[in-house]
């Protein structure tokens, strides 16, 4: 006797927990011959609200974590990625991609986790200084994170250039809210899957797939988001961002790669982009 597949609902991930959106709305995502293979849903505005909110609450506690927790996090992270490596593939070979580039993207994910879990405790000493001051005074730079930043994915490479991106960010100590790739999602929801069963605290990674069109002005004009990142090449989305942001001074960080996979795509400097240097000053005399 036949039997039905009992097929994955793929939800948003918001503050830990799985939430269907708001709106109600879905958007269908194909493979290459046009056949369905998953209903995604379609974020809100108000889906993109409340992930602001829980992220806020959790960046406190995330900033305090010691560096040496955020490695072993990121590094579990990885470790739980790799158990279930056989999933990722396949979801990215039912997305259009070869077999070939689908075991290279996961194992690529995989290694640029590991990878900034082990700049963890190494990228303060590195973009931190000791500044020549004039007078009596002793003067140091540190960095301290950003806060909460909103994301745009990139949209080729759903599952690494999702990484590309977040890993940098939250062992910086920020708290973030991406939105997936719209055409490969798939992965980005099983990703939160792989965050909700490792030690990420709820509310430090919040996921959301649906339309950047839609959403990328929100997350620019919203008051209480300190950075956004753009993955795209669309410049009249670019200026609007730009301007948008102005409104409470959020950073602005655009991304205009089209290869994840290159070397030059992992490097601490992506972790100084989303941190902000705080400089003290210390009186040598009395």
């Amino acid at each position: 006797m036949s039997r039905l597949d009992i097929n994955k609902t793929y939800k948003l991930y918001i503050g830990g927990k799985f939430p269907r959106t708001e709106s109600g709305r879905y958007y269908a995502v194909n493979n290459s011959k046009g056949d369905l293979i998953a209903n995604m849903c379609m974020s809100s505005r108000k889906d993109f609200r409340n992930a602001v909110v829980v992220a806020r609450k959790a960046q406190s506690s995330w900033e305090s974590v010691t560096a040496l927790n955020k490695g072993q996090i990121l590094y579990r992270i990885a470790e739980m990625l790799e158990g279930r490596k056989a999933q990722f593939v396949a979801e990215l070979i039912a997305q259009g991609e070869t077999k070939a580039s689908a075991e290279k993207e996961v194992d690529l994910s995989i290694d640029r986790l590991v990878y900034y879990a082990g700049w963890s405790d190494k990228y303060q000493q590195v973009f931190s200084a000791v500044n020549p001051v004039a007078s009596a005074h002793f003067n140091f730079s540190s960095l301290e994170p950003t806060g909460v930043i909103a994301m745009m994915a990139p949209e080729n490479q759903g599952l690494l250039g999702l990484v590309s991106i977040v890993a940098p960010a939250i062992v910086g100590g920020n708290t973030v809210i991406i939105l997936a790739s719209e055409s490969k999602p798939l992965t980005s929801i099983s990703f939160a899957e792989v965050l909700h069963s490792s030690d990420v605290p709820a509310g430090v990674v919040n996921i959301l797939t649906g339309n950047s069109e839609e959403l990328y002005s929100h997350m620019a004009s919203h008051m209480d988001v300190n950075a956004v990142v753009y993955c795209g090449k669309n410049q009249s989305i670019i200026t609007e961002i730009n301007e948008l942001a102005s409104n409470n001074l959020k950073r602005t960080i655009f991304y205009k790669k089209n290869d994840w996979t290159d070397n030059s795509c992992e490097s601490p400097y992506f972790i100084e982009k989303t941190q902000e240097v705080k400089t003290t000053w210390h009186p040598t005399k009395v």
